[in-house]
């Protein structure tokens, strides 16, 4: 098979993505699933350029505007302003890409793309930033860290400048797979040792005991373990939330806004084959997701159901010991994972998350039982989502007591940011 040229390949994704409003991990990875016979370099190549430059775009734009007259990216051919894209930052960011070859790769891109006749100017821009990238210079936090200003703006009143800094700078660093053992059918010891001996790199966790961190490895679905269910692809933040909810046998859970599932299945683990787990969530392809991930774990105590949270079921009520409500919310704590969430989010649609996040609160708690617990959690580090939707929901709901609350900030290539609040329900 011959095989295609990874710019082109490259090229392909960044256009779904940039211009057409693909989702990136969703883009990227379908990809990589239709090409997994390239070698393991030219995956990496693919993934590295295509992740660091929707990641950076911001800074991108800034240093290409500052090397144009006219027209400024903004104004540019779509295929034209992708290339350049994509080549600065393999100018900027990729060391092993000699210069002149990227110059001329994105020339031969132009061409292939109907633009022969930019030709001279992509290769004008790319070698005026190959010979000045000493002079690049950054206007804020923004454009230095690629993140939009609004988002700055808010981070900015509700963290100091350090805390604000370390942020921004974590979602851009290289990162690790985080990965939770699927404790029913293997040890910790026993997984460790079988992703060692494929020559992937195993880091422990020190909070949490069934947490690891991977890296080194070439396709995810290639590991055995992975596609047998002996471990799932979870964040250190995520798992805290049934870490945290004291998950007894017997118990009873419901995750009311559960997809992919990884909370329930996580839930279902603490409960050691006992009690139950409804993980639901409002579309028939949340459902099939989370089935799938049952399927592969092989548990017997839980099961997905097709469930709005949004609608109050009167069955539920005072059903559960633990209910779990990781609603829906702006995602500006997985940018690391999905970078191109800060393009899409608006002040607006966050105030209108908020919203929705009350009405959930507003309609599940009454399905925890007298002496049960509630676990609210997001995966965004916006206040208003997180500790004012805490404050207004137990000032509203008195018969609730706060026992821990938590914001944890991201950390650079080991964990996302979260936020929880384990709340219980106090017996009259």
């Amino acid at each position: 098979m011959t095989d295609p040229n990874l710019r082109d390949i490259t090229y392909e994704i960044l256009d779904q993505i940039l211009e057409q409003d693909g989702y990136s991990h969703l883009v990227l990875g379908g990809a990589l699933e239709k090409y997994q016979y390239l070698s393991k370099q030219q995956r990496a190549f693919i993934t590295r350029v295509v992740q660091g430059t929707v990641e950076r775009l911001i800074q991108l734009d800034a240093v290409i505007n500052q090397f144009v007259k006219k027209p400024k990216v903004a104004k540019m051919k779509p295929a034209i302003r992708t290339i350049l894209r994509s080549s600065v930052y393999q100018l900027l960011y990729m060391d092993g890409v000699p210069d002149s070859a990227v110059c001329n790769e994105a020339v031969k891109l132009a061409k292939k793309k109907g633009y022969a006749g930019l030709g001279g100017f992509v290769n004008g821009v790319l070698r005026n930033i190959s010979r000045n990238k000493d002079t690049i210079t950054f206007s804020g936090l923004s454009e230095q860290y690629a993140m939009p200003q609004w988002i700055v703006d808010l981070w900015s009143d509700a963290y100091d400048k350090q805390q604000v800094e370390d942020m921004l700078s974590a979602f851009l660093a290289d990162k690790k797979t985080c990965i939770r053992i699927n404790t029913a059918r293997t040890s910790k010891e026993a997984l460790i040792e079988s992703l060692t001996s494929q020559n992937i790199t195993v880091e422990e966790c020190r909070e949490i005991p069934y947490c690891l961190y991977i890296s080194g490895y070439d396709y995810l679905r290639a590991i055995p373990e992975f596609s047998e269910g002996l471990f799932y692809v979870q964040d250190f933040s995520s798992m805290m939330v049934a870490h945290v909810a004291d998950i007894k046998k017997d118990d009873v859970v419901i995750d009311v806004c559960a997809a992919p599932g990884g909370k329930s299945l996580h839930a279902a683990e603490l409960l050691q084959g006992t009690g139950s787990v409804e993980a639901r969530d409002v579309s028939d392809y949340k459902v099939s997701l989370m089935q799938e991930n049952i399927e592969k774990s092989g548990m017997k105590n839980i099961r997905a159901v097709k469930m709005d949270a949004t609608v109050y079921d009167e069955a539920s009520k005072e059903k559960a010991d633990v209910v779990i409500c990781d609603v829906p919310c702006s995602g500006l704590g997985v940018l690391a994972k999905k970078p191109d969430i800060k393009y899409h989010m608006t002040r607006e649609a966050q105030l209108e998350l908020v919203k929705l996040q009350r009405q959930i609160l507003d309609t599940v708690h009454s399905y925890v039982k007298p002496g049960g617990i509630f676990v609210y959690s997001t995966c965004t580090i916006c206040k208003d989502e997180n500790e004012d939707n805490v404050n207004w929901f137990l000032e509203k709901h008195k018969e609730f007591v706060l026992e821990d609350m938590k914001q944890l900030l991201p950390e650079a290539g080991t964990r996302d940011g979260f936020f929880f609040a384990k709340l219980k329900k106090e017996i009259s």
